[in-house]
């Protein structure tokens, strides 16, 4: 089975990336994306994150404060997050079959409930843990048992790592504001400063 994280699998739209400016988001956020907020967010921030990154999970919890604190500050429209995925697979043996569980579950409604758990188990991403975290979502269990056994979104995961390599993506996490890589310090500060100061 190819995997996706490989260049030459995408080498024609990978070679047209290496002339572009790799600070940039390739793909642009859309309808597809699994996000919190509106695209017409005043600031959206795409991440690509793997489950199985520890810096993935702190980014991601960091994020979750920000949107928290921003939404009082300048309502809930201000921020929108996307979440990417991008399984580190030559590192992290249970990266995609993580991204996958959280794909089926989205497929039954419960991406974000699915997301959580993942992060917050990082340790624990065993095919028997994937179940157990199914069955306390209530999620149909066959049914995810069944997406994730036919890697039935195996190609939206591959979208996402092509979309990622086509914007410079090496490692995770990996943060895009408004289109634009950014490359300051994952603190705090640091990144709700450069958040508001991308605000129209």
């Amino acid at each position: 089975m190819a995997i996706a994280c490989n260049k030459h699998i995408f080498p024609q739209r990978y070679r047209v990336s290496q002339d572009r400016d790799r600070s940039l988001l390739f793909v642009p956020p859309s309808i597809q994306d699994r996000r919190q907020g509106v695209l017409s967010a005043s600031v959206v921030l795409v991440i690509y994150g793997d489950y199985q990154s520890s810096e993935s999970a702190d980014v991601y919890r960091l994020i979750k404060v920000i949107r928290q604190q921003l939404s009082i500050s300048f309502g809930e429209n201000y921020l929108c997050f996307i979440f990417r995925h991008f399984p580190q697979i030559q590192i992290h043996s249970y990266a995609q079959r993580a991204a996958e569980a959280a794909e089926a579950a989205a497929a039954q409604g419960l991406f974000w409930e699915m997301h959580d758990i993942l992060f917050a188990h990082q340790q624990e991403l065993g095919n028997g843990y994937l179940v157990e975290y199914a069955n306390d979502l209530g999620l149909n269990v066959s049914q995810f048992l069944q997406d994730i056994s036919q890697q039935v979104h195996l190609d939206r995961i591959n979208e996402n790592i092509q979309s990622g390599l086509l914007s410079g993506v090496t490692a995770t996490p990996a943060l895009f504001i408004n289109g634009i890589r950014y490359t300051g310090r994952l603190k705090i500060e640091h990144l709700t400063a450069a958040i508001v100061s991308a605000s129209p």
